[in-house]
């Protein structure tokens, strides 16, 4: 991940922020049109998971600058994601999810150089959530 394309993705969250409750529903719509048998994973109240969808993307994108920081935190998520079920190729649906929905919020913003760098920092994220060791203590 390039300085810029960090600059790229902080920026564009920046607008798309604000649309918060409208960005989570549309992502998890998407998803769940793109993989219905992941609705059943989500057997909560799905606006305390949009909120929680909404919070971690800003986590991520707020820590960009500080990935030492970000790294523990997201091995961590992965661990959890993993116990409820989580497989690696759920992981592919998630992001093309995330792509869809940043270009439905950004509109014309969401340019090819947009695309790229929310890709590029989507794929650090799922990376390194899959490939968090399975116990802290094995960190």
């Amino acid at each position: 991940m390039t300085p810029e394309q960090r600059a790229l993705v902080q920026d564009s969250f920046e607008r798309v922020e604000p649309l918060g409750d409208t960005v989570a529903a549309l992502f998890y719509g998407r998803l769940f049109e793109l993989d219905p048998s992941l609705r059943p994973m989500f057997r909560g109240d799905m606006q305390a998971q949009e909120r929680k969808l909404l919070q971690a993307l800003a986590l991520a994108v707020r820590s960009l600058d500080h990935l030492e920081t970000l790294v523990p935190i997201l091995e961590a998520l992965g661990r959890r994601h993993a116990a409820y079920g989580v497989k690696d190729e759920h992981y592919a649906t998630v992001g093309a999810a995330l792509l869809w929905t940043l270009r439905q919020g950004l509109g014309d913003g969401f340019t090819a150089e947009v695309e790229e760098a929310w890709a590029t920092v989507y794929q650090l994220v799922a990376t390194t959530m899959k490939e968090a060791p399975l116990t802290e203590e094995a960190a």
